[in-house]
């Protein structure tokens, strides 16, 4: 299973990466968020994909698992959504300050 995992990441990376590298700023906010759901699912998976009882104290199992990457997790989850909205703002703005969502376009429209 965590090999079918790792392929996961590893074609997130990468396309999140190519996105990232294009010159559109849409392309480059879904490559940004691909990269972050990467993250995600690599934090998931060097915690180990296990199963097991919640960690109660009332509980008497065998197998706990741990709660330390499932809060990283949730915590990387809200920080992307804000960095998120505020890219979207960002962007917008500079389609409507520039007419262009070209990162090439905005480079010629501050040299005149």
């Amino acid at each position: 299973m965590e090999l079918v995992v790792a392929l996961a990441i590893g074609v997130l990376f990468s396309v999140g990466v190519y996105l990232i590298l294009s010159k559109s700023l849409l392309r480059i906010l879904l490559g940004t968020n691909l990269i972050t759901h990467g993250v995600h699912l690599l934090l998931l998976t060097m915690s180990g994909l296990k199963t097991g009882a919640p960690p109660l104290l009332g509980e008497k199992a065998e197998a706990y698992v741990d709660p330390l990457p499932q809060a990283l997790i949730l915590t990387s989850i809200v920080i992307s959504f804000g960095v998120t909205a505020f890219f979207i703002v960002l962007a917008y703005r500079t389609y409507r300050s520039t007419g262009t969502d070209d990162v090439e376009g905005t480079k010629e429209e501050r040299q005149q």
